[in-house]
């Protein structure tokens, strides 16, 4: 049984079509129920495909020569949403064409597009953008927002939190996923009122949601294997995710600095590669690639602009697996058990830290 095929930006991304069509190939030869609609040149895409005659015959190409700069701005591109190969893609998920849409192009102009064309899930005040993050445990974690939302209320954590559950469902298999709050402390007085407050009604809901709610969290504890979920605002969240993103790059960086100074370093190189090959395998962001816009009506997930085939191809594995585990119904499903649309009022502007 084939899925719904997947819209491919192929114009997106640092490399654009050579490396989303050998991603796309990729995925195609780990799973051959995959098809794809391919969004960009037509001339461009066909002289890649030849180097990938399986992914040729579940291909279909949807030509446009518009693309979306990495440096324009969201409501610019927006004016271009019918002829770009980002504003295609997705609309191919709006009218049915596709089952989800994939893109390494401009993050904002993504979100912006897909909002506009597919809305919000009813239940759901605004989307986020949630991405998987290694840990020290025995799966990956789920964080959202990471950047779509840089003001958040307690209605707003609330919703992500249940979103992020029922993402890391799917992703990791756990029935009822740790999730916990980013905050500057674990004690429950600490933080904002509208952190507070979105404790609050988690902890009130959690008999109704299959999650295991467990209060706050600080930053340096995200990687320890001890949370499945993180929830925060997209302000905070990009701020952390680039922290540990640069922490990742400090660390090989630093090793790779070590283990070249001086004979006795190379020969310990050698001695450890297993290790530091691990190591690298670990923290390499194609690995762990796919961010996906949680909230919204049809399934979108960005790849980094920077990511590899081997990155594309897990950016599009992922977008499989919701589409073939209903995240979206999943998403509602939750909405409904618990009455998202009743969970407490909109906190105050003003915020205060304690």
């Amino acid at each position: 049984m084939s899925l719904p095929r997947i819209a491919v930006d192929a114009m997106g991304g640092d490399e654009g079509v050579r490396v989303m069509v050998e991603g796309a190939a990729l995925a195609r030869r780990r799973h051959d129920r995959f098809k794809f609609l391919l969004v960009g040149d037509e001339p461009a895409i066909k002289a890649a495909l030849d180097n990938h005659p399986n992914l040729r015959a579940s291909s279909e190409i949807l030509h446009t020569e518009d693309v979306v700069r990495g440096d324009e701005k969201p409501t610019q591109a927006l004016r271009r949403a019918k002829t770009t190969s980002m504003g295609l893609a997705i609309n191919a998920v709006k009218t049915g064409e596709a089952g989800a849409a994939v893109s390494g192009g401009n993050t904002g102009a993504l979100m912006a597009m897909a909002k506009v064309a597919l809305r919000t899930m009813p239940g759901i005040d605004r989307p986020a953008l949630a991405a998987l993050l290694p840990t020290l445990g025995d799966n990956d974690l789920v964080m959202l927002d990471l950047g779509a939302n840089t003001e958040c209320d307690a209605r707003n954590l609330v919703q992500f939190a249940i979103m992020g559950a029922a993402y890391s469902r799917i992703v990791t298999g756990l029935a009822e996923p740790r999730v916990r709050l980013l905050n500057i402390g674990s004690e429950e007085m600490k933080g904002t009122d509208a952190l507070r407050d979105a404790a609050n009604q988690l902890k009130a809901a959690e008999d109704e949601l299959a999650m295991c709610f467990d209060g706050f969290i600080e930053a340096d504890k995200i990687s320890r294997g001890d949370v499945d979920v993180v929830v925060t605002d997209g302000f905070s969240g990009n701020i952390a995710l680039k922290a540990v993103e640069g922490a990742a790059r400090f660390v090989t960086d630093l090793l790779r600095r070590s283990f070249s100074s001086s004979i006795r370093s190379k020969f310990g190189f050698l001695i450890s590669r297993p290790a530091t090959e691990l190591l690298k395998h670990h923290l390499d962001p194609n690995n762990h690639n796919g961010a996906v816009f949680l909230g919204l009506g049809g399934i979108v997930v960005k790849s980094h602009g920077s990511a590899s085939a081997v990155g594309v191809a897990n950016a599009v594995a992922v977008t499989a697996r919701l589409l073939e585990e209903n995240l979206t119904e999943r998403i509602v499903a939750d909405l409904a058990r618990v009455g998202a649309h009743s969970l407490g009022k909109r906190a105050p502007k003003a915020v205060s830290v304690k």
